[in-house]
């Protein structure tokens, strides 16, 4: 059970682990992996019981310790055009491609890899290891496995979460809520609209809504504000609805999500909405057609990461990369779960995030090595 951060990487790629799919088969495989080391590890799993996330300890059951946080779901291939098996791990050019590889069992591969060195340095401070599922359609999973975690291990002084920032130190990211809108409409023929409501143009009204609303925050955004863009963004992903071009759509849904910068509330704007459909869209399709309405369903929510004045782990992070400036990113992560635990968090992990989601993906064998000697220092760092 000894392995190269490489060969552990191929074999978590080859764990289908779709987030639609259950990622017990891949667990498992860590938790025995663990186990050949003597390391216990503990399993957190969903209501259904077909999803689990693991965290586990090496070293002394002491405060202070770093937790390596990762996940271990991907986003679907579906759709997608390969040019290999993208369970499969496949080099070429100096790149490893395979699902999940920069996003992010590139990450879990290190950290698990080292577990050998971690406990044959005799570590002074303790290194947990916590993978979750179901990152990717909101980080459902971590919610549960932090929680348990924060009542049953020492405080630890640092969490990193390896998502792909080609091994810099990110201090803050954006938080976001999504949420689902259907529209009720009343269906007649379009030659009469005047007796019916559509709900595929109450929809459209609806979306502009983001738009508009996005506009007014890009007009008053602060240019010295470092987030890309520099202001909270509203976004509609899909729509769907109406029959046919001479019927009056009786029904129309869509996804929205808002990624706000962390001085915003991102449910502010879903509190504001959802008055915009109460006070002037509803009574509107209601004078028409009482039965109709519009209905909002919760989707998803990630914390947001805020810079931390002097974090222990932004000056941790620092002094095993050297990484002085200052980075933030637009794309959420597990971090801000953390934080809100109240332990001290940042985020550093090898890849680059413009790879994540596409065919193709890919991980570039540099900066597996990069991580290899950043969990190497920090094991040092811990051990002394």
């Amino acid at each position: 059970m000894l392995m190269t951060p490489r060969e552990m990487l191929a074999r978590l790629v080859a764990f289908p682990t779709v987030s639609r799919d259950s990622n017990l088969d891949c667990i498992h495989f860590i938790r025995d992996y663990l186990a050949a080391h003597g390391v216990e590890s503990r399993l957190v799993p969903n209501e259904a019981g077909d999803k689990a996330n693991l965290y586990a300890t090496i070293g002394p059951a002491e405060a202070g310790g770093v937790v390596l946080s990762g996940h271990t779901d991907v986003v679907p291939v579906d759709g997608q055009h390969w040019s290999s098996d993208p369970f499969t791990l496949t080099e070429r050019d100096g790149k490893l491609y395979g699902r999940g590889t920069c996003d992010m069992k590139g990450f879990d591969a290190l950290a698990l890899a080292h577990v050998p060195e971690m406990l044959a340095a005799g570590l002074r401070r303790p290194i947990h290891i916590a993978l979750s599922y179901d990152e990717e359609v909101g980080c459902q999973g971590a919610i549960s496995m932090v929680d348990e975690m924060a009542a049953s291990i020492p405080t630890p002084s640092a969490v990193i979460v390896g998502e792909p920032s080609r091994m810099r130190m990110v201090n803050g990211h954006k938080g976001s809520v999504s949420f689902f809108t259907t529209v009720r409409g009343r269906t007649v023929h379009s030659s009469r609209i005047d007796t019916g409501v559509s709900a595929t143009m109450v929809a459209a009204r609806l979306v502009t809504w983001h738009d508009d609303v996005m506009e007014e925050n890009k007009r008053r955004a602060d240019p010295a504000n470092p987030f890309e863009p520099p202001y909270t963004t509203l976004h509609c992903g899909f729509i769907r609805g109406g029959t046919a071009a001479n019927v009056v759509a009786d029904r129309c849904e869509f996804v929205s999500e808002v990624r706000a910068i962390p001085t915003d509330d991102p449910w502010s704007y879903k509190q504001r909405f959802e008055a915009y459909v109460r006070d002037v869209i509803e009574p509107r399709m209601r004078a028409v057609a009482p039965e109709t309405g519009v209905d909002i369903i919760h989707r998803a929510s990630v914390n947001g990461l805020k810079p931390e004045i002097d974090g222990q782990a932004e000056r941790l992070v620092r002094r095993l990369t050297g990484d002085n400036a200052t980075a933030v990113v637009s794309y959420g992560t597990e971090a801000g779960l953390f934080q809100k635990a109240g332990w001290s968090t940042v985020v550093c992990g090898p890849g680059d995030i413009a790879q994540a989601h596409q065919a193709d993906e890919f991980l570039e064998i540099s900066e597996l090595e990069k991580g290899a000697a950043f969990m190497r220092r920090l094991i040092a760092e811990l051990a002394s």
